[in-house]
């Protein structure tokens, strides 16, 4: 894992250089002022600089951490079954635009780990949102611009809703992703119910030894199905694979999924949290919403959620056979949606 990550400095220093003195000499300005982005297409860069390591709250937190480090904060956040190489694009144009970038790995992914092995191994979603106010906290980060899809794009969406003061802004691809295990309960329509098999799967004690024993494959279907249209290569898919080898990862999917049908008990501490976010809360920060023309996978229409934020709010859907991992098909319009959304 450390040689990947750090094999690819030169080109993660050249256009940081290039940004670095494009500020110094007056070109740049500060990131709310910074409009024109390079041109950078999916797959330009390969790795980040070294992961840093950071101990919050329960979790030892792997990060990718790019740009000034007194720059404006975006706090990155992957989903499942991805990683923070959905960000390997997005990093350096943000930090070309002035910005501290900081790409958590989430419990049960990569180099995260948990501080002590009697810890609940608890995938349910505020518990990952917890982690990363956490993670802000030991960073001594006051704020920042929260962005991500997928599970990252849930814990965004709990962030701004639990933790208000702690958003700048959002960037939430699939829109507001807040639920309950009240909700889940309910059946939906048939084509509907198809499209979340894995999560039944999951349910069953056949689907966590198939995904133990089959982790990579079984990740590499998703992304084929969730971006039906992005030809991504095996580098590509490896570098995230690679993250999926953590010794909790299986455990913290299944008890996630399981968590969201009712099937399996959270933790009391984070009870509270639950019962605020089981009213589906209004989100009040100032929030783009993304979603890809190409997207495989589970998602709602955005008229269903646009009047979940109170904010001043804009949908942006993403032509040209985007998929679910939206960052990192389609880098250049994810990292303007931060910078844009910055300026509300």
């Amino acid at each position: 894992m450390s040689e990947q990550i750090n094999h690819h400095r030169r080109r993660f220093f050249g256009m940081t250089a290039i940004a670095l003195a494009a500020v110094e000499f007056g070109v740049a300005g500060t990131a709310a002022a910074q409009s024109a982005l390079p041109d950078v297409r999916a797959g330009t860069n390969t790795s980040f600089e070294a992961l840093k390591q950071v101990n919050a709250g329960v979790l030892d937190i792997g990060y990718a951490e790019a740009g000034k480090a007194d720059g404006p904060v975006v706090l990155l956040l992957h989903g499942w079954p991805y990683d923070i190489y959905s960000f390997v694009d997005v990093a350096p144009l943000l930090a070309s635009a002035g910005y501290r970038v900081i790409v958590p790995y989430l419990r049960g992914y990569g180099t995260t780990r948990f501080l002590d092995q009697a810890t609940a191994r608890n995938g349910q979603p505020s518990a990952i949102a917890a982690d990363m106010i956490a993670l802000l906290d030991a960073l001594d980060i006051e704020k920042a611009v929260v962005a991500g899809y997928d599970w990252g794009g849930r814990t965004a969406n709990i962030m701004a809703a639990l933790w208000p003061e702690r958003c700048k802004a959002m960037v939430s691809v699939s829109g507001y992703l807040i639920g309950s295990q009240e909700a889940n309960l309910k059946p939906l329509p048939p084509k509907a119910e198809l499209a979340w098999w894995y999560q039944f799967y999951f349910a069953t004690e056949r689907g966590r030894l198939g995904y133990q024993s089959n982790t990579h494959d079984f990740a590499k279907l998703i992304w084929q199905t969730a971006s039906p249209k992005w030809n991504f290569d095996n580098a590509t898919f490896d570098r995230s694979a690679a993250a999926f080898d953590n010794p909790d990862h299986v455990e913290i999917v299944i008890h996630n999924y399981r968590w969201r049908l009712g099937l399996v008990e959270g933790e009391a501490k984070y009870d509270a949290y639950e019962a605020t976010l089981a009213a589906l809360p209004m989100i009040s920060v100032p929030t783009i919403t993304m979603e890809g023309d190409a997207n495989g996978a589970p998602h709602p229409e955005p008229s269903a959620y646009a009047g979940k934020f109170s904010g001043r709010y804009e949908h942006r859907t993403i032509g040209g056979g985007i998929g679910h991992n939206l960052p990192q098909e389609a880098p250049q319009a994810f990292a303007q949606a931060v910078i844009d959304v910055d300026r509300f």
